[in-house]
């Protein structure tokens, strides 16, 4: 086991060979802006485009990044590099421009695979709860001394940034199962939060290929590193017989867990429980400020990262207890007003069946009695048809839906995967009687007529509905004038 130590002020990687300037196609997503601000960061010469302004493309530009609305063959033309995600087509303009210019073209996971390669790279994968795995362990590492650069999915409020260029030779990334492209990384610890069926086009449908591509994912460990993997997960237990590197299981469920917690007590937005570790270490009692069976679990995947790499327990329980969350994971706003009384407003990224059921019962905890009203917006067609029967299942457990328009994100409609198909079939069930938001200018008018005294409104989905809450809350009361 690695021995913690203050590291150098500046760890020094080398550069790139022969480039200079590197551009961003779809700069604005958040793993590729995350990147490119820690490539800034290292004094590359970074420029960008997206569709539209966005904070995160206020930010890059206040770093220094060129950014550019719209996409246009001229944006690349400086460009050593053009880093594209999976949702760019070969045929967006600058892809096609420095095509021709014989200017590399290459998938963003395999530019933060070139981050990683000169660093101790820690790779946290799974369908559910990377962000928050990742962030906590970033944060117990930050409070360790150990500065790490990351790579995160979503905005760490305490650094106020997805993304920063540490001092350290750490790098803690998210590693991408939705298209396959995570196995462009070469971490020397990965974690495996879970494995669902969820992005099946990218594995043909088939299950069995998804989990043989997160097994691929942990043989690109070397022989000296380590899968930290969840093993109250059924898949992910299924695949550790066919592991060829060093397990660290963790769990809550399976008393033959590594690291497991006992003694679990959510009080309000707290959490705390006891950790049992191995090899004869002494139990840590722990506190965290989230709700949620899940961010357990999340928290045990960073507590046997940070043990394992030598990290002494006070800076762990103090980066637990610390830990200041994550935008859009279960983002209490605070209390607002409405023309019937008070509502608690909290918004949350989740967008797949289990991610739901997950925030649904973290919200049932940490506000006993209240009454549950979720906006929900689907997120992409393709999920929507794939487990349909599954979000009718999930959004028939709340008190009050607000249903929106699948939010296509590229995809073309699929006839009976949309949003007034889920509210038919959820009205069916005879649970709750679900609203469907024509249009999207109606969501305050509609949520006032909704919303009563004491209600906890949740705006749930990864689409354009992240806006929603902080306008809401900037507007400080829910009237629908």
């Amino acid at each position: 086991m690695a021995e913690a130590t203050n590291p150098p002020l500046v760890y020094q990687v080398p550069e790139m060979r022969r480039i200079r300037s590197i551009h961003f196609v779809g700069i604005g997503g958040a793993g590729m802006s995350g990147i490119a601000e820690v490539l800034k960061n290292q004094g590359y010469d970074v420029s960008g485009s997206d569709l539209k302004d966005s904070p995160v493309t206020d930010r890059l530009r206040a770093l220094g990044v060129t950014v550019f609305i719209g996409h246009r063959e001229d944006n690349s033309a400086n460009a050593d590099v053009v880093v594209v995600s999976s949702a760019v087509s070969a045929e967006n303009p600058e892809v096609a421009a420095a095509r021709s210019r014989r200017i590399p073209i290459v998938p963003r996971a395999e530019m933060l695979a070139e981050i990683m390669r000169y660093r101790h790279g820690i790779a946290v994968a799974g369908t559910h709860g990377k962000t928050t795995t990742t962030s906590l362990i970033a944060s117990i590492l930050g409070e360790a001394g150990l500065d790490p650069t990351f790579v995160i999915g979503g905005k760490l409020n305490s650094a106020g940034t997805n993304a920063q260029l540490g001092g350290s030779r750490y790098l803690v990334a998210e590693a991408d199962e939705s298209d396959a492209s995570f196995l462009h990384l070469t971490p020397v610890i990965s974690v495996v939060t879970n494995i669902e069926a969820d992005h099946m086009d990218t594995y043909g449908g088939d299950l069995e290929k998804l989990k043989q591509t997160f097994v691929e994912f942990l043989h690109n460990l070397p022989f000296y590193g380590v899968a930290v993997m969840c093993v109250d997960d059924d898949y992910v237990g299924e695949i550790i017989p066919r592991i060829s590197r060093a397990i660290i299981t963790y769990g809550i469920d399976n008393p033959d867990a590594d690291y497991r917690a006992d003694n679990i007590c959510f009080d309000g937005l707290k959490t705390r429980f006891l950790v049992r570790r191995p090899g004869g270490r002494s139990d840590l009692q722990v506190e965290l400020k989230m709700p949620g069976r899940h961010n357990v679990l999340n928290a045990l995947a960073a507590i046997a990262v940070a043990t394992d790499e030598g990290v002494d327990d006070a800076a762990i329980c103090r980066g637990l207890q610390g830990f200041g969350g994550v935008g859009r994971r279960f983002q209490v706003y605070g209390d607002y007003k409405t023309t019937r009384g008070t509502v608690t407003l909290v918004d949350d990224y989740g967008h797949h069946p289990t991610e739901v059921a997950a925030v649904i019962r973290a919200a049932r905890a940490a506000y006993p009695g209240r009454r549950l009203v979720m906006l929900y917006q689907p997120h992409r067609y393709s999920r929507t048809r794939d487990l349909y029967e599954d979000f009718v299942k999930v959004l028939s457990d709340v008190d009050g839906l607000l249903l929106m328009e699948v939010y296509s994100a590229g995809e073309p409609a699929i006839p009976g995967a949309d949003g007034r198909a889920l509210c038919r079939s959820i009205r069916q069930r005879g649970k709750l009687e679900p609203v469907f938001v024509e249009d999207n200018s109606e969501i305050e008018s509609l949520l006032a007529n909704v919303l009563q005294d004491g209600d906890l409104l949740i705006t749930q989905g990864a689409g354009d509905i992240g806006g929603v809450a902080a306008r809401l809350a900037a507007a400080g009361v829910i009237s629908g004038e």
